[in-house]
Formats: C-alpha cells, sequence, structure tokens
C-alpha cells in the first residue's frame, strides 16, 4: 500500500512594498485616522493596522509603505487598497498604489523525518552547523528561496516573491530529498 506523503504548507506571511508617488502628511493622517500609531521619535512611519484582510501598513512621508501580515498575495492588494480608500474617505488622496511583492514565509512538512548530516553532504548550496543552529539551511537556484529544513521534515521557506514559487520550491525539495534517500 503507498501511502500518499506529499509536502505541505502554509503562507505565514507576505510583504510587499507600496510607492506612491506624492508626498505624505503623517500629521495629518494621525490627525484625523482612528486607530493609528505615529511616534516620529521613535519611528518614521506611521502605523495602520486593519482586521480585514489582518495586516499593518507602515506608511512613510516619503510616499512609501510596507504591508506585512498578509496570508496571500490577493490579502495585499485588499488591504492597499481598503487604506487608500480608507484615507481618501479623510480627504486624503494618495493616487494609484504600484505594488511589489518582497518576500512570501511559508511553512511546510515534507511528511518525513530528514537525515540533515546527509542531506547536507549530498544537497549543493547548504549549510548545516547543528551547533550553531538545529536546522539545514538550503539556497535554492530556481526558484530563488532559502529553506530551513528541519530532522522532524518541518521546513520554513523564505524569500519567494509569488505563491507559486512556494509551491514549486517545496516540492522540488521533497522529489530530490526523496531521490537522495534522505527523507524517510
Amino acid at each position: 500500500m503507498v501511502i500518499n506523503r506529499k509536502p505541505k504548507y502554509r503562507i505565514e506571511n507576505v510583504v510587499a512594498s507600496v510607492t506612491f508617488n506624492r508626498h505624505i502628511d503623517l500629521n495629518l493622517i494621525a490627525e484625523k485616522v482612528p486607530y493609528t500609531e505615529y511616534d516620529p521619535d521613535q519611528f518614521p512611519g506611521l502605523v495602520l493596522r486593519i482586521n480585514k484582510p489582518k495586516t499593518a501598513l507602515l506608511i512613510f512621508s516619503t510616499g512609501k509603505m510596507v504591508c506585512t501580515g498578509a496570508k496571500s498575495e490577493n490579502e495585499v492588494y485588499k488591504a492597499v487598497d481598503k487604506v487608500v480608500k480608507l484615507l481618501a474617505k479623510y480627504g486624503i488622496d494618495l493616487g494609484e498604489p504600484e505594488i511589489t511583492i518582497q518576500n512570501i514565509v511559508a511553512s511546510g512538512s515534507l511528511n518525513g523525518t530528514v537525515d540533515l548530516e546527509r542531506a547536507a553532504l549530498l544537497l549543493e548550496n547548504t549549510m548545516y552547523e547543528p551547533e550553531q543552529f538545529p536546522g539545514l539551511i538550503y539556497r535554492m537556484g530556481d526558484p530563488r528561496v532559502v529553506i530551513l529544513v528541519f530532522s522532524s521534515g518541518k521546513c520554513v521557506c523564505t524569500g519567494a516573491k509569488k505563491e507559486k514559487d512556494v509551491e514549486v520550491a517545496i516540492n522540488k525539495l521533497y522529489n530530490k530529498l526523496m531521490e537522495l534517500e534522505v527523507l524517510k
């Protein structure tokens, strides 16, 4: 009997940069918009948290914004759109945003245990120093991501720019570890 042991993953965080081609008055936003945090002596940006989708947006006077906490690329676009509309309600027009996904972080399971010593010897572009860190660090070239692999079969994929890259990377790693017979 063959057991389906395909790897699983879940996107934990999508970070995006947002550019507006204009200066943003953070004092005006802090004054008018509820639920904002702005203390320029502590941090140069204004923090605006929204619940649906649950994200935090860091807004800078330079016209830049960082969106973090989204669980998908789609949530990033929804969050930015929601903030643009919210600010417009208060008379603050930002114009069209230019959104760039910077990093997608996902946790995963390879559904088996990994012999990290052997994997470090057989896989290229790895670093494994168990005295320093319990996981193997694997730098994949295509897609260009870094995957932390633990002996339990758990993994963390970071550096992806598209959700599809996460799926491709996790499956590629799984197949490679099976081929090298280091995943049991």
